[in-house]
């Protein structure tokens, strides 16, 4: 018989930052997406635990080994008059899923966004990912109809800027 994981949810520090990279690159390679990750621990460091933070991170720990994490800022509804959580990343090691560290994870982030009268956790998941929007319409989670994300980076970020 196995022992039952202890899992626990912390904020990250400045000494997290390799591992949340690692996290990162993996949540990254699990997308089919590595080859987009630019970011270093530099960026890191410099966005979650510099001068002006831009996002914050939760680590996730099983029996005390960190197996995950939650990157997310703050962003605001025009339409409910209040500001809420993005999560633009969560992602949990592959040997660590079905430890309830995922489901963690986004009760910390639920119970932040209720303390601190958020009004709402918002995160988009890719189309084709059929485990995670599983697990997510398990907690009751909705799927926005209707819209599509939109994104200007790179050149075209550039040329707007500069028109």
């Amino acid at each position: 018989m196995s022992t039952p994981s202890t899992v626990t949810v912390r904020v990250a520090s400045p000494a997290d930052t390799p591992l949340i990279l690692q996290f990162i690159r993996e949540l990254a390679e699990y997308e089919r997406l590595l080859h987009e990750v630019e970011a270093t621990e530099a960026d890191i460091r410099r966005d979650l635990f510099g001068e002006n933070p831009r996002c914050f991170c939760e680590i996730v720990e099983a029996n005390g080994r960190p197996v995950g994490f939650a990157l997310w800022y703050y962003s605001y509804s025009t339409f409910r008059g209040r500001a809420g959580i993005y999560l633009e990343d969560l992602f949990v090691e592959p040997d660590a899923r079905n430890l309830g560290a995922g489901k963690a994870l986004l009760r910390r982030l639920a119970q932040r966004c209720v303390e601190a009268d958020l009004g709402r956790l918002e995160w988009s998941v890719l189309d084709w990912n059929a485990p995670s929007i599983a697990f997510y319409d398990s907690l009751g989670a909705m799927t926005k109809q209707g819209w599509t994300v939109r994104r200007l980076y790179g050149d075209a970020l550039e040329e707007l800027a500069e028109s």
